[in-house]
């Protein structure tokens, strides 16, 4: 059985780059491109993919609130990320957000075909993670947590994160509730800085 992979990334080029990786490696392979998450949701679902090639930065994904909301939706899909971003920190809030590799744009199309290889035969790729302290309290997290935490950080309240997932007022609350207990915080904001601080972004 062929090899299916979606590569989501807005630039061409890119895309063009990451299919000839895919397409050596892998003779045989069926390559879906996508430009955007809508895109990228569109071709999880018409489709059986065995990965799915993830560009943080593209429309629709808002950082790492698009990776939360693939990996709520579509849990069983492995995901790596292909980023022009290559701090250590990005590569850990990726893997406790669900991903099972993180590869930075700028690396060789080898290592980009030894990961895919390795995701593939159900392992993860997250080189060079030793300079960086676990997250307390984030991996203990649903997938749904994570997403509702992800769309906290941006602001949204609990109105505008229920029409986001699809899901009752009351079950972002039962959420948040979780959220706040498993990261030992009190409120909403002490529950963003708590994540934003574990994961080494900026608190403001």
């Amino acid at each position: 059985m062929s090899v299916q992979v979606i590569i989501a990334d807005d630039h061409p080029m890119v895309r063009t780059a990451l299919r000839g990786a895919i397409e050596t490696g892998f003779p045989g392979a069926l390559v879906v491109e996508a430009g955007s998450l809508a895109d990228a949701e569109a071709a999880v679902a018409a489709g059986d993919p065995d990965l799915l090639l993830l560009d943080l930065s593209m429309p629709g994904m808002d950082g790492f609130a698009g990776l939360a909301a693939l990996r709520a939706r579509h849990p069983a899909l492995p995901v790596m990320i292909v980023s022009a971003a290559a701090e250590a920190q990005h590569r850990r809030t990726a893997e406790h957000l669900g991903a099972a590799g993180y590869v930075a744009k700028s690396a060789p199309m080898e290592e980009l075909a030894t990961a895919i290889a390795a995701v593939l035969a159900g392992d993860v790729w997250f080189p060079d993670q030793s300079d960086g302290a676990p997250l307390a309290g984030l991996p203990d997290l649903t997938p749904q947590q994570q997403r509702v935490l992800a769309l906290m950080s941006e602001g949204r309240l609990n109105k505008q994160i229920a029409h986001e997932m699809s899901v009752t007022e009351a079950t972002v609350k039962a959420h948040v509730t979780a959220i706040l207990r498993k990261l030992g915080v009190h409120s909403r904001t002490q529950a963003v800085i708590a994540a934003r601080r574990a994961l080494g972004l900026p608190e403001g």
